[in-house]
């Protein structure tokens, strides 16, 4: 019974593979499968005669899987294991003395030989000894120290406040993610303990768009966090208890067609003080301003009286304001102490961002990031919906008065040469379907210079329609001017981009020591893994670039760039073969290689097709809206590479089918592109079995130095704890989105990955010195404080709608005892 048993199970396991390998070696592939599908289905016939011989092939099979395994992929047990995991179990259980006693080959007395089971025993302890060395093996690794001594002990961080302050996004508006705070070191970070945890009641509901995220960094001002939610409620939280002072909802609604309902943040500002007194007792007249916020302000001497009176009022109404972005398209001011709104800007506190735009679908145009506060402006982009319609918002970028609303300027990207505020009363409007800038920006008051990462215009996977002015501006790092909104210079990190290679990062501002001179420098990361370093006052490469052979289009009307180009530090993946499919079992593995071999790929830059094209590194990016963190004393840089390949496939608009279940957000599912000749099937590169097709890791933290351009170290990250149904804490280096925040003290504080956990680095080395659970996904960038002489971290894990982590509403402090 056990021999009929076995021998079917080979044999379907070999029909599998000789089938699923026939088709493969059709496609240009392994002949590794057929070969290996057709030695099974021999050794099941013999093994059903009761032929000792079936064992002796077995063992054949299981030591050239195992050879072929390791020419392939080498020592890496996670590659090794898919490969021959099903072999080595059978072979464990050809060796059991039931199954040996009935294969009939026998002795004259009757015994069965233990001869005949010797190869099939030979070749599973081969297989484990090398399954067992390949544990301890970690071939992606790179290990190194980053280098421990300061280049400067008086870095450029931006705008100045004091140590246990974090005023922006990024704690200051150069974006470093960096604090000067160090009472939290390398060797008590493993005593952090709760201090405080705070749950905004703001949770997922379940007419939630996919994507509904809680992505926010708090600001910490005073003795108080501000905060925003997914549904736009801004709230004020005491910094040493965690109790709420106030909160503001904005009910901005909801709307199914929304891509996205997140918050990332809000922005802070502080009036200019006021020191003379004016001509009338209620409005005191400014002749100089001094702030936290901004190292240089010019002084309102000649400004008009009525402006200048303007600005005393709204200083006294709220001399310390919060901006709130909604996800209805709406700025909001609000007085920072009070949670109450600031009547002086805007209409009555609020500005429509909508306002000049040709066509106006709600839900397809909102701000999911906080603008930049910066020289008396506001400046602020906006996320268009990607590949819904060709008639959507403008990707505009405008500067607001920050007292009153009123429009200062505006940069187009299908008119950058006038930057004048249109006349939206007369009739004019911004240009349709624009790249827009959903993520952060970065300014330089003192170079005078905001700095705007830029994505397409929809759709993403198509370029026939864009004009020079647009092409030039797509998927670039732009720098304009702050008085006028005027370009400055360029750089762009994809040409002609087709694959939704948006810049999606905030850039990141540091001075470098290059020649024994300091440089203003930007360190800007992209989804392709290039991490551009260039001056920021002209956006030249400090390191000489290359541009690299990129393959054509085979969509009549499309050209592409012939080539593409390459930072000098760069995360790249290698080119994706057949050798790095992967998959839970043999069979899995070899289905993810089949449809490796059907897709068009050619490398990073293979376009879009009607076959489906492999996008690698896909959609999610390399790096994301969480960017890099950096130690501008130490001039390195810590970041969060992710590795996941995407699919997409073109449809031609008359085969698309009407609206239904697969239409779905721009990651996933059919995106309509209506107006466009083209729709595209877009989504994740998985298994039959629901596993990335591409072998792990597919998560790492790396550390680099910025002088030389170089990575030192990069370990896998994250742990497949909240991935499977069971809580098995591998380490097996998942993918994440969100930031890294870094300390003086030498410690890196990162949530980001798919498991639930907050979790501490040594800048220097990149291990792992201290994790805690969350309460929920912490898809958000940490922060760090200082209050009443304790340093204290904090994260928002709130989950996020596409990557499938836990939602929540909570907000966690961490402190030492």
């Amino acid at each position: 019974m056990m021999i009929s048993f076995m021998s079917c199970i080979l044999g379907l396991l070999g029909l599998a593979l000789a089938l699923g390998g026939t088709k493969l070696a059709m496609l240009g592939g392994s002949l590794y499968y057929i070969i290996v599908g057709v030695a099974l289905l021999v050794t099941a016939l013999l093994m059903f005669r009761r032929k000792a011989a079936s064992l002796w092939l077995y063992a054949a099979i299981v030591i050239g899987t195992l050879a072929w395994a390791v020419w392939e992929v080498g020592f890496d047990w996670w590659q090794l294991a898919p490969r021959g995991g099903i072999l080595v179990l059978i072979a464990l259980i050809l060796c059991l003395p039931a199954f040996r006693r009935n294969l009939g080959d026998r002795s004259e007395v009757g015994a069965p030989r233990a001869a005949s089971v010797l190869p099939v025993a030979l070749a599973s302890v081969v297989s484990i000894l090398v399954a067992g060395y390949s544990l301890f093996q970690e071939p992606s690794r790179i290990i190194g120290e980053l280098p421990a001594e300061k280049l400067t002990t008086d870095a450029n961080t931006g705008n100045a406040m004091e140590d246990g302050e974090w005023h922006q996004y990024g704690r200051t508006n150069y974006g470093q993610r960096w604090s000067p705070l160090e009472q939290i070191t390398p060797a008590n970070v493993a005593d952090l303990e709760l201090a405080w945890e705070y749950q905004t009641g703001d949770v997922k509901r379940p007419d939630d768009v996919g994507e509904t995220t809680y992505q926010v960094t708090p600001l910490k001002v005073g003795d108080s966090l501000y905060v925003c939610t997914p549904h736009n409620i801004a709230i004020s939280i005491d910094a040493k208890t965690g109790k709420e002072n106030w909160r503001f909802d904005a009910n901005s609604g909801m709307n199914p067609d929304r891509q996205h309902q997140t918050c990332r943040g809000v922005t802070y500002w502080q009036a200019p003080e006021v020191t003379a007194a004016a001509s009338t007792d209620d409005q005191p007249d400014a002749t100089q301003v001094e702030t936290a916020d901004e190292p240089a302000v010019q002084p309102v001497d000649d400004q008009p009286a009525d402006d200048t009176a303007l600005r005393a009022a709204a200083a006294a109404e709220c001399p310390r304001r919060v901006y709130l972005p909604t996800a209805d398209a709406r700025l909001i001011a609000l007085n920072a102490d009070t949670g109450e709104v600031c009547s002086f800007f805007g209409e009555e506190g609020t500005l429509a961002l909508e306002r000049g735009m040709e066509y106006n679908p709600a839900g397809y145009y909102y701000s999911t990031s906080p603008p930049v506060a910066v020289d008396g402006k506001l400046i602020i982009g906006g996320a268009v919906n990607d590949n819904f319609s060709t008639k959507s918002q403008s990707g505009v970028i405008r500067a607001f008065d920050i007292d009153t609303g009123e429009l200062l300027w505006n940069w187009d990207s299908g008119n950058p040469e006038d930057t004048t505020p249109i006349d939206i009363e007369g009739g004019e409007r911004y240009t349709t379907n624009s790249p827009n800038s959903w993520s952060v920006f970065s300014a330089d008051a003192e170079l005078g210079l905001v700095y705007i990462p830029t994505g397409n215009q929809v759709p993403d996977q198509l370029g026939m329609n864009r004009s020079p002015e647009v092409e030039a501006r797509s998927s670039a790092i732009v720098a304009l001017d702050i008085a006028t909104g005027q370009e400055q210079w360029i750089r762009q990190t994809v040409h002609h981009d087709l694959w939704d290679m948006d810049v999606p990062a905030q850039p990141v501002l540091i001075d470098l020591t290059r020649d024994g001179q300091t440089v203003p420098a930007l360190v800007g990361p992209t989804k392709q893994g290039d991490i551009w370093i260039l001056d920021r006052r002209t956006g030249e490469p400090l390191s000489p670039r290359d541009e690299l052979p990129a393959a054509p289009s085979k969509i009549p009307g499309e050209e592409t760039s012939p080539t593409q180009p390459i930072s000098a530090l760069t995360f790249r993946p290698d080119r994706l073969t057949g050798a790095n499919m992967w998959g839970g079992t043999m069979i899995d593995q070899m289905m993810c290689r089949i449809q490796f071999q059907s897709l068009d790929y050619e490398g990073q830059y293979t376009p879009p097709s009607l076959n489906g094209t492999l996008v690698y590194p896909g959609n999610f990016g390399t790096f994301n809206w969480g960017s890099v963190a950096v130690d501008p004393e130490r001039q390195v840089m810590f970041g969060m590479p992710t590795y996941l390949p995407f699919t997409a496939r073109l449809v031609p608009a008359s085969e698309i089918p009407p609206k239904g279940e697969d239409e779905k957000a721009s990651e996933q599912g059919l995106n309509r592109n209506e107006g466009a000749d083209y729709g595209v099937f877009m989504g994740p590169f998985l298994s039959p079995l629901g596993v990335p097709c591409t072998a792990p890791p597919w998560g790492f933290v790396a550390g680099a130095d910025l002088n030389t351009e170089s990575v030192v170290w990069k370990h896998k990250n994250g742990t497949i704890r909240d991935m499977t149904p069971l809580p098995l804490k591998i380490k097996l280096g998942v993918p994440g989105i969100g930031g890294p925040m870094i300390t003086r003290g030498g410690v890196v504080f990162l949530g980001a990955a798919v498991d639930d956990y907050l979790r501490a680095y040594d800048l220097t080395t990149g291990d792992q010195l201290w994790e805690t659970r969350l309460p929920a996904g912490g898809q958000s960038t940490p922060m760090t404080y200082e209050q009443d002489g304790e340093q204290y971290v904090v994260i928002v894990a709130g989950g996020h709608g596409s990557v499938g982590t836990k939602p929540g509403d909570y907000i966690m402090s961490y402190k030492l005892p």
